[in-house]
């Protein structure tokens, strides 16, 4: 079998942040959903630095159900899920990853910050062309928001050592399949020089 040509596509000229649940949830160890990441939170903590530095959109995720009806699928698939109810301490982020005033909140339900959201329209709206995505878990979230960045037509890529997962097996082939297909593949030292 002959291998896919692939190429880098870049980063645009309006560039915007997509931070994937990096709420308590999925980055404390102690909760069913969470693992341990210290190098994880400290990168995504420098990374968004960077971009309020140079003024630049950022866009938070977190997963929230407010009622029974809501993925109720899903929900039933990974029972853990139903502790992210509103106003609770696993939606909410750590002190050092807390939005802005001026920065986005998506609230959604299931893996990509687009799907049933208004993501899309707020990018559009500030005329954003390619998106930087970070967060967990590398083979859920990040990469169906990553898959539905691309077919958005956004120039996408996910940051590397800012993206993780509970299995470093399911976090490097979903790297390399990402980086195939999908999106560029970059260390947040080569973001925004």
């Amino acid at each position: 079998m002959s291998e896919l040509e692939s190429y880098s596509t870049g980063i645009g000229n309006y560039p915007a942040l997509v931070v994937i649940d990096m709420c308590k949830a999925f980055v404390d160890p102690l909760s069913p959903l969470g693992f341990e990441c210290p190098e994880l939170i400290d990168a995504n903590i420098k990374l968004v630095e960077k971009f309020r530095l140079k003024k630049l959109p950022i866009f938070f995720t977190t997963t929230v159900y407010r009622n029974e009806s809501e993925a109720s699928i899903f929900r039933k698939k990974l029972p853990a899920l139903n502790i992210l109810k509103p106003n609770t301490e696993e939606v909410s982020f750590l002190k050092e990853l807390q939005p802005t005033s001026t920065e986005e909140i998506i609230e959604k339900k299931f893996a990509s910050a687009f799907f049933q959201t208004n993501l899309y329209d707020l990018l559009k709206l500030q005329n954003i062309d390619s998106l930087i995505i970070s967060g967990v878990t590398t083979s859920g979230c990040v990469r169906a928001t990553a898959l539905d960045s691309l077919q958005h037509n956004f120039l996408t890529t996910v940051v590397e050592n800012c993206v993780g997962d509970r299995s470093n097996d399911a976090h490097q082939s979903n790297l390399v399949d990402l980086k195939l297909k999908y999106a560029d593949i970059l260390h947040s030292d080569k973001i925004l020089l």
